[in-house]
């Protein structure tokens, strides 16, 4: 039995990210997401005080649906 056929599910079905390939392309995901992470730190914190901006309107538009409560419809328990 290879070491391939040896993580396999009871279905026949590979589990890839056991695989040699897969452990591969996760170690070099990782590897650059550390060096995006490094060299771009003082871009990304750069960018916070725009999505805080930003999220403002959005935490209005989806949190409080909107302009679209009115005091009549609270008056009679329906919302």
């Amino acid at each position: 039995m290879t070491s391939y056929e040896h993580h396999e599910h009871r279905d026949g079905l590979k589990v890839w990210p056991l695989s040699r390939t897969g452990i591969a392309i996760l170690l070099v995901v990782a590897v650059l997401a550390f060096l995006i992470y490094t060299e771009h730190t003082a871009h990304l914190l750069g960018a916070i005080p725009y999505l805080l901006i930003l999220a403002c309107p959005l935490m209005h538009i989806f949190m409080h649906r909107g302009h679209q409560h009115h005091d009549s419809d609270r008056a009679n328990g329906s919302r």
